[in-house]
């Protein structure tokens, strides 16, 4: 229990510096006065005043963090109206609400792009230091009664296509199939010096990792080996390990989005959702396979933070976002009663979000 909590910490405080630290370096640089830097929420643990006047430290609860702005009503950076309406022209020019539209956009939207540089990073220097394991697309086995089956896939056959998108590898495969059950697509394989289209529907089956943990997949049935898909390990320079690290964070955003649309589309079952008791549960799982599967979750983690704070609801970056855009094209800002009425509504969205996916992390077990 100690180390899957000291390992939750970590990852997450690691992710949330990183997030914070986007918004406090553009913020400085935008001439934005920092009242406080806090990694956690709460009452704080310790913490030290540097010579700007930043308030740096560690708070109580470990569930997220926050840049407190001069002229910030609160954590959520929502503006204090009665004090800016209270203080001279340069004092305000110091303020989040008060400086210019492109620099508060940059500011908030910071936090989120640290995100994805992070995961970026970490991925690029695991695909420098151990390669990456890949394997052609190419069936040795195909399951019975699965969708391949079916469909009329057959041991040897080459997946060229999937819904007209290029598959290289076989894991390419397992992307596009895992996030997309019960949904029809075309596949072309490769036959005999021939191309032919076949469609199919995959089936949607819950799989347990080697800790317990269930998940519900979509899959076609079908399997490689060694002798079918050449494995091997692809190697990366500085360069090339960017840009997979990039397309590999890309991936993460996509699936991410093609799941949620699961969720609406009924596909899926709220139930895959997890708060912060099953992150702390994976955190410590992950610890115990070693450095680079730690590296791994941070990324992943990374991405997925800077993701749901680009949503679109107020109290997340999205949010501000979203009333800085309309800010741009009305010419003029929100009304202050309008924000206050939707950051009530985005906080007791977040709340109940909260709420649900915690209540799934303790019924789940």
């Amino acid at each position: 229990m100690i180390g899957t909590i000291l390992a939750f910490i970590v990852v997450l405080s690691l992710v949330v510096f990183v997030h914070e630290m986007g918004h406090y370096l553009v913020g400085r640089w935008s001439g934005i006065r920092v009242l406080a830097f806090s990694l956690g929420f709460g009452p704080e643990i310790v913490g030290f005043t540097d010579k700007h006047g930043t308030r740096w430290k560690i708070s109580a609860i470990p569930l997220g963090g926050y840049v407190r702005f001069f002229g910030d009503e609160d954590a959520a950076s929502k503006p204090d109206d009665k004090s800016l309406s209270e203080m001279t022209e340069e004092e305000r020019a110091q303020t989040l609400g008060g400086a210019k539209l492109y620099k508060r956009a940059a500011t908030v939207a910071a936090g989120p792009i640290a995100n994805f540089i992070l995961a970026i990073a970490i991925f690029a220097v695991l695909f420098m230091i151990y390669g990456r394991g890949i394997s052609d697309p190419v069936v040795a086995e195909v399951l019975p009664d699965g969708a391949a089956a079916a469909a009329g896939i057959q041991p040897g056959d080459r997946l060229l296509t999937i819904d007209g998108s290029k598959i290289k590898t076989f894991d390419d495969v397992r992307r596009y199939v895992s996030i997309r059950p019960e949904q029809k697509m075309v596949i072309t394989v490769e036959r005999g010096g021939g191309k032919i289209d076949l469609s199919l529907v995959p089936k949607l089956v819950t799989m347990t990792d080697q800790f317990g943990n269930k998940m519900e997949v979509g899959q076609i049935g079908i399997k490689t080996d060694e002798q079918a898909g050449h494995f091997r390990v692809e190697t990366f320079g500085p360069i090339g390990a960017i840009k997979a690290g990039a397309v590999e964070s890309w991936q993460i955003v996509t699936g991410t989005f093609k799941s949620i649309s699961n969720l609406f589309a009924g596909t899926m079952n709220a139930d895959q959702l997890g708060g912060p008791i099953r992150i702390a549960q994976m955190s410590g799982q992950v610890a115990t396979l070693g450095v680079a599967a730690v590296l791994h979750f941070i990324a992943v983690m990374s991405v997925s933070i800077g993701l749901l704070n680009l949503m679109p609801v107020p109290v997340l970056d999205g949010g501000h976002l979203m009333f800085y855009a309309i800010e741009a094209v009305r010419g003029k800002p929100v009304g202050a009663r309008s924000q206050d009425i939707a950051f009530r509504i985005g906080l007791a969205m977040v709340l109940t979000l909260m709420v649900f996916v915690t209540w799934n992390d303790i019924t789940r077990g």
